[in-house]
C-alpha cells in the first residue's frame, strides 16, 4: 500500500471518529421537537325524548319446518312498538 493511500484511509478515520464524538455537528437540520395536539372530536351520543308512551309488543309462537333431516319445531318471535 502506498504512503498516500495510507494517510487517505488514516484520515478518513479520524474524520470518523469526530463526527460520532459529535452528533451535532453530524446534522444537517435541526428535528422539530413539539409535536401538533390530536384532534378533539365529540362524542357522539344518542339522546331519546319520547313524545309518548311508548312499549314493545311480543309474540312468540313455534312453528313446524321441513328439513332434509326431519321436521323440527322452530321458535319464531315479532316484535312492534305500540303507543299506551
Amino acid at each position: 500500500m502506498s504512503k498516500k493511500r495510507r494517510r487517505f484511509i488514516a484520515g478518513l478515520v479520524v474524520l470518523l471518529c469526530v463526527a460520532s464524538a459529535f452528533p451535532s455537528l453530524a446534522q444537517t437540520a435541526p428535528r422539530p421537537r413539539h409535536h401538533a395536539p390530536p384532534p378533539r372530536y365529540a362524542r357522539p351520543y344518542i339522546e331519546i325524548r319520547p313524545r309518548r308512551l311508548l312499549y314493545r309488543r311480543c309474540v312468540d309462537w313455534l312453528e313446524l319446518q321441513h328439513r332434509p333431516s326431519g321436521t323440527v319445531l322452530y321458535p319464531q318471535y315479532h316484535c312492534w312498538w305500540v303507543t299506551g
